[in-house]
Parts: C-alpha cells; structure tokens; sequence
C-alpha cells in the first residue's frame, strides 16, 4: 500500500518548483518597544523566512524607525506580506523597494581570515581588488571591512574560505529608493 501523498507546497504547482523571488522591503514604523517583535512575529507566524533584517531610528523628533526586510516567496506571497504588514498598527508605510525599481542596497561585513605567507598575502590582495579595508591585523590574522552589494560580500567571503576564513560578521542589508522621493 502506497503512503498518503504529502500536501502540496505553497511552492510548488503541478509543473514543478516555482521560482522564489527576493524581495526588499522598507517598513517605516513607530519607534517603540515591541514593533519588531510584531513585525518579526507576522513573519514566523505565516512561515515566512526573513533572509536579511535591519532596523534603525531615521528620524529622532517624530519617533520613527526603518526596519529594511529582505525575504524570498512567490510574487503571490511577497504581495500578501506587503499587505499584512500594513494592517500593523504601529507602520506607518510599506515599499516593496523590488517592485519599485532601482534602489540602492548595501552591507556591511567584517571578515577575520588567519593564514601565513602565501595565503596572507593572497588575502591581502584579494582584499585590495575588493576595497576592503584592514581594521585589525596580527602576525597570524587579519579582520577585513567590506561595504557592498549583497553579491560583492559574498563572492569575498567565498574567495576568503579556502584561504584561511575564520569568522564572519554581517550587518544585513540597508536599501533605499533612487530619486527624490522618500522610500
């Protein structure tokens, strides 16, 4: 006797996998105890995975924070995560910056990387063609600063690993929207 079959994904469709799209959200709210929580708790509550997850006071006379979220789901998915959180009542705005076209995002890491001759060398030029800066070096390891697209970071650290990569520190990813509108 065959197993009962497991229930579709939200994911899936007869054809096979749909393709998940990453989406970067800005959510202008309230600066208070607890927003986050809220906000995070939306996510886990309807199983969604935040990827990335900033937040920050950006305007200290009207008690405002931004709270940058970078996650992945169908179009179908994205969309509704938009509207959920606008229903928060502590949000003030909500700006799918993906939909919105080109924004700028960064992220900041420090990379330790331990190595000696060859491979301290090689680091430190790998690190040169990145524009990573040295914020702390010893005889047997250095930390490297690198600010950059989500991408850049990660090729570093990549190219890092067989060198000596130690640790990894990353701040998530900042965003915010070209042109003189606010995001």
């Amino acid at each position: 006797m065959n197993a009962p079959a497991a229930p579709p994904s939200p994911y899936s469709s007869a054809l096979g996998k749909v393709n998940l799209e990453s989406h970067t959200l800005s959510v202008l709210v309230d600066n208070e105890p607890g927003v986050l929580a809220r906000v995070v708790g939306l996510f886990s509550g309807r199983g969604y995975n935040i990827e990335s997850l900033t937040v920050a006071e950006v305007a200290h006379a009207e008690h405002l924070s931004r709270i940058t979220i970078v996650t992945s789901g169908t179009p179908e998915a994205i969309e509704q995560i938009g509207h959920q959180l606008e229903r928060l009542v502590p949000i003030h705005k909500v700006t799918d910056l993906t939909l919105r076209g080109q924004s700028i995002e960064r992220e900041l890491a420090m990379i330790k990387v331990a190595g000696k001759g060859y491979d301290r060398d090689e680091a430190l030029r790998l690190a040169d063609a990145f524009r990573a800066r040295v914020i702390d070096a010893s005889i047997e390891s250095f930390v490297f600063e690198l600010t950059g697209a989500v991408a850049k970071v990660d090729q570093f650290i990549e190219l890092m690993r067989p060198i000596g990569l130690v640790e990894v520190s990353r701040t998530g990813v900042a965003a915010m929207s070209r042109g003189k509108d606010p995001t």
